[in-house]
């Protein structure tokens, strides 16, 4: 970093150990920028739902894009600011999921298995006005299916 040849004298230089350091701290504190996301507990039948609230244009956008897990029990809920249409891509998400479309009622309409790191379009196959992600195989293995209710849902409103 320092070249007596050319008679050149940086401001400040950082020692191996220091760079290391400032590398670390970065990293920390780039780790913690992701604020929390407000939880909300939802229910279908007797199982127990503890879900992240994606309920603003931003928060849908990131949705659970690079997390490398997720607890068992838990999910992301998206409240949409309408109902309609709407579809789900896993670009930039790290671990394999199963999405629910749910209408205003709380009622699922269809269910898709989504591959990490893919830009699939996995859409509701009706209007929907919510959209629940859990760990691929959640729904399935307890045998919920279209037609099942959440409950929790109905106050949740977008921001």
């Amino acid at each position: 970093m320092h070249d007596k040849k050319a008679g050149f004298t940086p401001a400040f230089s950082f020692s191996d150990a220091m760079r290391r350091l400032f590398l670390l701290l970065a990293l920390f504190l780039s780790a913690g920028a992701r604020a929390e996301l407000p939880v909300v507990q939802l229910a279908t039948g007797m199982h127990l739902i503890r879900a992240e609230l994606a309920d603003s244009m931003g928060t849908r956008m990131e949705g659970l894009m690079y997390r490398k897990s997720m607890p068992q029990g838990s999910g992301m809920v998206f409240v949409f600011d309408e109902t309609a249409l709407h579809c789900m891509w896993m670009k930039n998400t790290l671990i394999p999921l199963s999405v629910a479309f749910i209408d205003a009622s709380g009622a699922i309409i269809n269910i898709a298995d989504m591959q990490p790191q893919t830009e699939a379009s996995h859409c509701a196959s009706r209007p929907a006005r919510f959209a629940l992600e859990m760990n691929k195989g959640w729904f399935a293995e307890r045998g919920i299916k279209p037609g099942a209710k959440l409950r929790g849902l109905e106050k949740l409103a977008p921001r």
